[in-house]
């Protein structure tokens, strides 16, 4: 193994996880605040950083099909949520290559 590398975010307002508080994802970056995850309320975001990706699979959320990958804390291997790789109703293409984070996984500072 190697260094890990951590990225710091700049800004007054930083998303971190919230178990080990490493920078996950700058506040300006949320698409939409009205999203749901496996544990409640969660974010769209355009960019995250610090994370490592699970695999791809199919899953069925509440708009339907998406091949997702789970993403997780390159710290701490905390599940934080996942990335849309494949949206399959045209719809919902506004997320492909976005993030869902949710709010019991992480941390706004500022």
């Amino acid at each position: 193994m190697g260094l890990l590398f951590i990225q710091s975010l700049p800004g007054p307002k930083v998303f971190k996880c919230r178990c080990c508080r490493v920078d996950s994802a700058p506040h300006d970056a949320i698409v939409s605040k009205n999203f749901s995850g496996r544990y409640g309320p969660a974010y769209l975001i355009n960019r995250v950083v610090n994370i490592t990706m699970g695999p791809s699979e199919d899953r069925h959320l509440m708009t339907g099909w998406h091949t997702v990958n789970d993403i997780y804390c390159s710290c701490c291997q905390q599940l934080l949520g996942w990335k849309y790789e494949k949206a399959y109703d045209d719809s919902q293409k506004y997320k492909e290559g976005r993030f869902v984070l949710e709010k019991a996984r992480v941390m706004k500072i500022g």
